[in-house]
């Protein structure tokens, strides 16, 4: 039988009013704890997430240092790639993909998933967590098709996107392909997570910023629209992110989803004032939490303040902390945030 588990970050996600806001942090569990860093000169990437026992405890270790109201799956956006046939090995931090897509042909090649079957160790992994170690929700995800789209075509990061956008233009037909490959691979996926024991789940389209809101609509919209609409029947909260994608809050914001995180480019309030009526999570500068605690204080008891004029609000970070952020920063932090916004 699953623990008892602190269920606030639940009830913020679908709007209900909370005695505190909750918070967790993007990248929580990772390259600013020394003893991931200690892992890692041991294990890569890979080799810890096919260890569920490994695994388990990278993602439970900021629960138990910082406080936070949620965990994240230690794991990868490509975690699900090889499994459909593209060849990613992650170098250096970042993933390079030795067969990119350059045409119909190459995407009509992918096969399809069969998550229990060919990543098993990723609900292991849940299990663990949800079954013996966890008080708080475990927060699930995947990368949204554009994102995943963007390494397949470019064969790995990219600064401009110009081969994807290029490809997205030029080959409509493959394109669309592309989207669809991608979206029944991220349902089966996520729908996975969820019934392994996932509270909650957060989509990253972390380079979705790139593409205007016109070619959002028509070229990426109608494949997230079914993402959500089939994972909305596993009734767990469903959370949208991406990088620099201000201009894109009005599209995720008439999607079936229950919350929208935004970066540090657009404030609470200032989305709110658009008519951004769901649930919202951030958004402070992760290199703000570089400064002195005075200036930490100070912007997040703005960003607080924000988030607290209606109910349905996490803070978090508008991106992942960074390396040489100190855990004992977000440990006062988090003991800040429980306090200064505390009903009790």
């Amino acid at each position: 039988m699953a623990r008892q588990i602190n269920d606030t970050f639940l009830r913020a996600c679908r709007g209900e009013q909370t005695s505190y806001v909750p918070v967790w942090y993007m990248r929580q569990a990772g390259r600013s704890q020394p003893e991931y860093r200690a892992l890692k000169e041991k294990y890569s990437l890979f080799e810890i997430t096919h260890q569920p026992e490994l695994c388990a405890y990278v993602t439970r270790l900021p629960v138990e240092q910082y406080g936070v109201d949620a965990a994240i799956l230690y794991k990868d956006i490509m975690t699900p790639l090889p499994a459909i046939g593209v060849n990613v090995e992650i170098q250096g931090g970042r993933p390079v993909i030795a067969n990119p897509i350059r045409s119909l042909q190459d995407v009509e090649r992918l096969g399809e998933i069969d998550p229990e079957h060919d990543v098993p160790y990723v609900f292991e992994t849940i299990r663990l967590l949800v079954n013996e170690q966890l008080d708080v929700p475990l927060i699930g995800f995947a990368g949204a098709p554009f994102t995943l789209a963007s390494y397949m075509i470019e064969g790995g990061p990219s600064k401009n996107y110009h081969k994807t956008k290029a490809f997205m233009y030029a080959e409509p037909k493959a394109w669309f392909a592309l989207m669809d490959k991608l979206a029944e691979m991220t349902i089966r996926y996520v729908r996975a997570q969820i019934r392994a024991g996932a509270s909650a789940v957060q989509i990253f389209d972390s380079w979705v910023g790139a593409v205007n809101a016109d070619d959002y609509r028509t070229f990426i919209k109608p494949a997230m629209a079914r993402i959500f609409a089939a994972l909305r029947e596993e009734g767990a909260p469903l959370i949208m992110f991406g990088v620099g994608a201000s201009h894109l809050v009005h599209e995720w914001n008439d999607l079936p989803l229950d919350v929208i995180g935004l970066d540090w480019r657009l404030s609470i309030r200032e989305a709110r004032r658009q008519g951004i009526a769901k649930a919202i999570q951030g958004n402070l500068d992760p290199a703000v939490l570089l400064a002195p605690w005075d200036v930490i204080e100070e912007r997040v008891k703005r960003i607080l303040d924000e988030g607290m004029e209606r109910p349905g609000y996490i803070f978090n970070l508008g991106h992942g902390i960074f390396p040489d952020v100190q855990p004992a920063t977000l440990k006062r932090l988090t003991a800040f945030i429980h306090e200064y916004t505390s009903t009790n």
